[in-house]
């Protein structure tokens, strides 16, 4: 059945590909012509989005019958991604490429196949995708394992792995460029399961099983070239980084410290590891602001935060205007305790913009909801519900963060929600930098006066009741 339907899919491509043979004439030495373009069935939204180093490039358009296409004048050969939100998956392009994708929102990865020229790389990487995915799903018990039986596992693993890359890499005959992120696929994911292993098998079994790993257990981290600008953005190298630094940087708590004043000094701890690491500014700004973004993503200790802050400012020489960890950091400093709430613009389901500001006639609860994280919009609407009883001298007001309209308003219509007390956030980057929004379970509580109680609450935290009494 499954090759059925993967050769349905292919022939459906090659229908569509009949649209860009006639193209040829546009590809000649001194050109960077590329197309792009495919059909995507169930679509959750009218658009594609085709992207370079997470920044949208372009926005492709779905015609009715849910196919899409576009032809770049210029694309420079590299790796891009394409975009049907709330998934995504990373496309090459070498020079003069011309690809159709079949997408099924409904199963986006499982259900993707490229076809056109440059089709065998990008069926690779997917395939190689599918098979990290597969083994990631079949990792759970085997951090369980003692070191023999674990590292006779993942070597297996990866030898197969090794051989199935040999094997592509000849047969398709790739460049260096494009190995770089072929190679990735197979190292960066059994890099991660070295790394993640002596911790995760501590918390499991509570065994330290790191003093019976051989002395060259970490060996390979000499040769990954940490200052590579090329990963910096490729989620294998990411994520893999991101564990590599957890590890190094993970903090002996003798001294019985406090889980906020743990977490802030082993995130100061990674800040250091990644200066001393990485070579190259450029990606080291770009590490030292994902390990910025991620912990004031889980952290709102306010003091805390400044003394995080001032170790990251030492650090990084990302000044610019789009720096987010700044627009974060000046956020958080509006949001202390006794400072007047900034406002900021919703719609209601009328369409008419409201000021956040108006909506403060009495004591103010402000929570946040998105329709992808279904489990949270209910809970946090029954909680609501059930505080409006204890707590009458308080308003709760809903704001929906998705960026689509229409998608707010469905979502609202399966729901018997209290309408007069339901608003969306218009404009994203302005609640993100004014109300340093990172993450959906935040909750601002105001007082009457619109000043700020308690500006980075939890309704779901155990004391959260205290800051309403």
């Amino acid at each position: 059945m499954k090759t059925l339907l993967y050769t349905n899919k292919y022939l459906f491509l090659l229908g569509l590909f009949g649209l860009l043979s006639s193209c040829k004439k546009d590809f000649s030495g001194d050109n960077y012509v590329a197309y792009f373009g495919g059909e995507v069935a169930n679509p959750n939204n009218p658009y594609v989005l085709f992207c370079k180093n997470n920044k949208v490039i372009d926005t492709i358009p779905l015609k009715k019958d849910n196919t899409f296409f576009i032809k770049f004048d210029s694309l420079t050969p590299g790796l891009y991604s394409f975009k049907h939100e709330p998934e995504y998956q990373y496309i090459y392009f070498d020079k003069n490429d011309s690809l159709m994708v079949h997408v099924n929102s409904k199963d986006f990865d499982n259900s993707i196949v490229f076809c056109g020229r440059g089709d065998e790389k990008n069926n690779f990487l997917m395939e190689m995708y599918l098979r990290n995915e597969k083994d990631r799903d079949q990792m759970f018990d085997i951090f369980d394992y003692n070191y023999n039986q674990f590292n006779s596992n993942i070597e297996k693993t990866n030898k197969a792995n090794l051989k199935f890359y040999k094997a592509k890499k000849q047969e398709i005959q790739w460049d260096d460029a494009f190995d770089v992120f072929a190679k990735a696929m197979v190292e960066f994911p059994y890099y991660t399961k070295k790394e993640v292993y002596p911790v995760i098998h501590k918390i499991r079994t509570g065994e330290d099983v790191s003093k019976k790993m051989p002395k060259d257990y970490y060996a390979f981290r000499k040769d990954i070239d940490f200052s590579n600008e090329t990963l910096t953005d490729f989620s294998p190298f990411a994520m893999y980084l991101n564990h590599m630094l957890n590890n190094v940087a993970s903090v002996n708590n003798s001294n019985q410290l406090s889980e906020a004043d743990l977490s802030l000094k082993m995130n100061i701890n990674k800040l250091k590891v990644a200066d001393t690491l990485i070579k190259n500014q450029k990606v080291k700004n770009i590490v030292l602001n994902n390990i910025a973004f991620q912990y004031l993503l889980e952290d709102q200790n306010m003091v805390n935060n400044q003394s995080f802050l001032e170790t990251y400012r030492k650090f990084s020489t990302d000044k610019s205007k789009k720096n987010e960890i700044l627009k974060i950091e000046k956020a958080i400093q509006q949001l202390t305790i006794g400072k007047t709430l900034p406002n900021v613009e919703l719609i209601d389901l009328d369409g008419r913009k409201i000021n956040s500001t108006d909506l403060i006639k009495k004591n103010t609860v402000f929570y946040f909801w998105s329709e992808k994280l279904n489990s949270h919009l209910v809970a946090a609407h029954k909680k609501v519900i059930e505080f409006e009883k204890k707590f009458p001298n308080y308003n709760f007001v809903a704001i929906n963060l998705d960026s689509n309209v229409d998608t707010w308003k469905e979502s609202l219509s399966n729901y018997k929600f209290d309408k007069n007390k339901e608003y969306h956030c218009s404009n994203f980057e302005d609640i993100r930098s004014k109300w340093a929004i990172t993450k959906v379970h935040r909750v601002i509580i105001v007082n009457a006066d619109k000043t700020i109680k308690n500006g980075f609450s939890n309704m779901f935290d155990v004391n959260f009741e205290d800051n309403l009494k």
